[in-house]
Formats: structure tokens, sequence, C-alpha cells
């Protein structure tokens, strides 16, 4: 089977699942960087449609993050370029504005991730900063990163732990996951590729995170190109999406001009190995599964990270190396 026509499949099996506000957003963010304009548009719509009224974009019942609603918020901001339509420039301001809420950071300016817990996740990396950054708010989306590598980064493993808790004042998850590294690297890739020329400065350093974070996950990856669903931890299950996730940046840092093309072999290994994994329906098996994430099986992110990686990988499929 051609690799068009598996893309396809992923995606057709993407349109079918059921999504919270942040696999609403990474999905759009999928269709956005796959050039499926008009999935971006109906996808950032949807997300308006169940706008709450605090602004949140996408919610679906009990939603009790503060930051995952963001994630659908540069599609929305497409959306309104590419419609003229006022609501979606509206329902993007208003997104924005929930998030420079005091009440919903720490007192060092850092976005918790949850409204009834004064934690600090590493899945916020890909939320908040990439929104912030598209929105102009530059230096309030690179704040955020630092704020969260301050925080959940481990320089002697060199991989970022899951979840901190400023009231218990210790980490509740201080496990590796490998899918949050993921979410790490490719939200700070994300913010790289949104800061213009007057933040060199501040673009450089990101740049160096996001080489520290793969160099940090490379070491992890098995003989077959899958990693374990904590990274350090062969009793946990063999996992498929994360390797997506550091390949897909790994593709976008080299197309920028950002990271060394030996990495290339690297993320085609991975590339390769989560290639294997799509079944006869286009579903990404393996994956760190929906809906409780403690044991592999599909999910819209999974599906969506395929997208993402193989619309990074395009352009260096279209030249030999």
């Amino acid at each position: 089977m051609k690799n068009a026509e598996t893309v396809a499949r992923v995606r057709n099996a993407l349109l079918c699942m059921q999504r919270y506000s942040w696999e609403q957003g990474v999905c759009a963010q999928a269709f956005l960087e796959s050039g499926e304009r008009d999935l971006a548009i109906l996808a950032a719509h949807d997300a308006v449609v169940r706008q709450g009224a605090d602004g949140r974009l996408g919610v679906m019942g009990a939603d009790g993050s503060v930051v995952d609603a963001a994630g659908n918020g540069e599609a929305v901001r497409f959306a309104a370029a590419e419609t003229g339509d006022p609501a979606y420039a509206k329902a993007a301001e208003r997104m924005e504005a929930w998030l420079l809420l005091p009440e919903n950071r720490n007192p060092d300016g850092i976005l918790y991730h949850v409204t009834n817990a004064k934690q600090i996740w590493v899945d916020s990396f890909y939320m908040a900063p990439p929104f912030l950054a598209v929105s102009g708010r530059w230096d309030e989306a690179v704040r955020q990163v630092e704020g969260f590598r301050r925080i959940l980064w481990n320089p002697a493993a060199r991989l970022f732990s899951h979840i901190w808790d400023d009231g218990a004042g210790a980490f509740v998850r201080k496990a590796f996951w490998g899918v949050g590294n993921g979410w790490a690297a490719a939200g700070m890739v994300r913010v790289i590729a949104a800061l213009p020329d007057s933040h060199a400065g501040a673009r450089k350093r990101l740049v160096g995170y996001v080489r520290e974070a793969i160099d940090g996950f490379l070491p992890h990856v098995r003989p077959d190109g899958l990693a374990h669903d904590v990274l350090d931890d062969p009793a946990s299950f063999v996992e498929t999406n994360a390797v997506q996730m550091i390949a897909y940046s790994i593709y976008r840092l080299v197309s920028m001009g950002e990271l060394n093309p030996s990495y290339l072999d690297h993320a085609d290994k991975m590339r390769k190995a989560a290639n294997g994994m799509v079944d006869t329906y286009g579903l990404v098996q393996g994956v760190c599964g929906a809906p409780r994430f403690d044991s592999p099986g599909v999910a819209p992110e999974g599906q969506a990270f395929y997208l993402l990686m193989e619309a990074a990988a395009k352009p260096f499929d279209l030249h030999e190396r």
C-alpha cells in the first residue's frame, strides 16, 4: 500500500474518533500542517461551537484543564484569517484571555495544567505556548516554555518528568513518560517556528532545549524503532506515539536548518516503525491508548501525530539523501 493511501486511511480513522479539547487541537494542527485547510477550518469551527463561557475552546463535559483547550487556538486563528469571519477572531481572543488570568498560574506566572490542583504537567508544552506564540505573545510563550522546563527537566536523565504538584511540593508522577517527552519536544518546535527574527536569542535557546530533549530520548529507542511508555522502564508497555512525536520534531527542526541532518537517520527509523503499526483500517496501533492512557491502544493524538510526522517528512521524501 502506497504511503499516500496509508495517510488517507489514518486521516479517515481520525475523523471517526470522538475527541476532547486537547485531542481536537492536535487533530486540527495535523490537518493544518498536512495542507488539509478545509478540515483545519472545520475542526476549528467545532472547537468554537463548543467554546465554554470562560473562553476555553472545544470543551466537552466536565473539562478540568487550564491549557488543553488552547491546543485549538492556532487552527481558530487560521480560520479567522482564511474566512474573514470575526467570530473566529473573537473566539481566539477569549481563549487567550483565559490563559492570561492570574488564577491559572503559579506565583512565578507559570500555567497550571488543571483547575482543581496546583500542578505543572509536561503536556502543557504543546497546548499553550504555541498558541501564545502565534498570537504574537512571543515573550510569554518563551516564558512558559522555560518555566515548564525549569520545573520538569531532569538534567541527569536528560528527560522530562510528567507531573509536579506545588501543593505537595513534590512530583506526583516523576516518571519519564515517553509521550510527555514528545509533547515537550513538539511543542517547543512549534514555538520556535512562530518566533520572529526579533527573538533570535530566545529561538536559539529553545533550539538547544529541543536538541537536548531529542538527545535524551534517542538512547531509549529500541532496536525495532519503538520505545517504552515510560522511557527508562522496560517493564512498561511498548508504545508507538512517542517515536512519532520525536520523529516529527527532528524532521521539522532539520527543515528549519536548526538541526544537523545526521539526525534524519534516527527519524527515519522511528517513522518506519510507526508505519509498521498502522493496521488495515488506518488505526495507529500500540499508542498510549484513549481514554485512560494506561495501556496500549489507539487515540486521536496517535492518529494526529502520524499525520504530523508524515507531513514533516514529506520534503525529505521529495529529494534523495
